[in-house]
């Protein structure tokens, strides 16, 4: 890889040519204390949780390198080549990898401490400075700083209290510790950002909205889509392409509308939807298709970003929740996990609408109910209740 030695990439956990399995590197750090009893997390040592933090951080790390090197990728960097820009490459995009290392393994060890939202803003300011002054002033994990950020502050979290990793349970906790203060965020310094100007302009959510409902779309979509490709055997690079056109179909990317208005947008997303519906990667001829869909989003300076992070999110979350089956397109959660969902979800939802933020984000919400209401059904069946 550009600019690191073998040895530093192997440190990264991205000298690998092969995909860990869910859970690698976790263990003996945590694959038995991962499953013991809430209330067992003040006799873990020092060097433990340490360890612990490490390990997070090497699977975003990791996350982040396969979104990178997949290909194709439509509109987006990869190592060959450097998709609808002309300001980054995938040298910068490594540079970005090597100065966030350190942001993940210290705001999981923030969500083990239990720390309130502002300390994890801090945290989050501080990784793009270090980001924007590898690269260059260039953003190249913006997006990913925050969502996979969170992420890792929510495993602490539940590191810290005994609980099993699991999709529902990081996704519970990160609800109902800091929904609240996700709803009401936004950083001042970027009132001008692309992002809010999108916003502004034509009406759409963003990542603070996915945020503060629980990163719908990374639990809903991304995970599901790239876990049940997997059980039907095509492989983890046909998973991943399945994953991100799941997401570039259903997402209001803030980037794309700064980069190509609302036709722009429209645009990946139609080319996303008949990919998807001509069968994604099971189609014999889906790579052909993606290429296509590569060469229109460059040639029309589209880029993707927002779901390109949400993989990298459902990548990481893969990683470190190992699959009970991988024929299951939502794991069934626990009774008292399921109903934290059905009670912290509407806090979201709530500071949303107070603010009067276009919802169209919000609804995505409403889809979850069914799958929320099968995990009941399902537990209920399996206890007699």
């Amino acid at each position: 890889m550009p600019g690191l030695s073998l040895d530093a990439q192997i440190d990264l956990g991205i000298g690998s040519k092969t995909d860990p399995k869910p859970g690698a590197g976790l263990a003996p750090v945590c694959g038995r204390a991962i499953a013991q009893a809430p209330g067992s997390a003040n006799t873990r040592t020092e060097p433990d949780q340490a360890a612990f933090c490490q390990a997070i951080a090497r699977h975003a790390v990791r996350s982040l390198y396969a979104e990178l090197t997949l290909y194709p990728k439509p509109g987006l960097v990869s190592l060959v080549d450097n998709g609808s820009h002309d300001d980054m490459t995938a040298a910068t995009f490594m540079r970005s990898l090597f100065a966030l290392r350190h942001y993940f393994a210290r705001i999981t060890r923030a969500g083990m401490a239990d720390a309130p939202f502002a300390t994890l803003k801090r945290l989050g300011i501080d990784a793009e400075t270090r980001m924007l002054l590898a690269t260059g002033g260039i953003n190249t994990h913006r997006g990913a700083v925050f969502c996979l950020g969170l992420l890792c502050a929510a495993i602490g979290n539940c590191r810290a209290r005994g609980i099993v990793l699991t999709p529902g349970t990081i996704r519970a906790t990160l609800l109902m510790r800091w929904a609240s203060a996700l709803a009401a965020h936004l950083d001042p310094g970027a009132l001008d950002s692309h992002g809010v100007q999108a916003r502004r302009r034509h009406g759409v959510g963003g990542a603070r909205q996915e945020a503060a409902l629980g990163l719908p779309s990374v639990f809903e979509l991304g995970l599901p889509v790239l876990r049940n490709t997997l059980a039907a055997g095509r492989g983890m690079r046909r998973a991943r392409v399945d994953a991100l056109f799941a997401l570039m179909a259903h997402i209001s990317d803030t980037n794309l509308y700064h980069r190509g208005g609302k036709e722009g947008a429209l645009t990946v997303r139609r080319h996303a939807q008949a990919f998807v519906a001509c069968g994604g990667t099971a189609n014999d001829d889906w790579e052909a298709q993606a290429l296509a869909c590569h060469h229109a989003f460059v040639a029309a300076r589209l880029s993707p970003g927002g779901a390109a992070d949400l993989l990298a999110a459902a990548c990481l979350l893969h990683a470190v929740c190992p699959a009970q089956d991988a024929g299951l397109m939502h794991e069934p959660g626990s009774l008292r996990e399921v109903r934290v969902m059905q009670e912290t979800l509407p806090v979201g939802r709530a500071c949303l609408e107070q603010e009067a933020v276009p919802m169209r984000d919000v609804c995505l919400m409403q889809d979850a109910a069914p799958m929320r209401n099968a995990c009941l059904a399902h537990e209920t069946a399996g206890k007699g209740v």
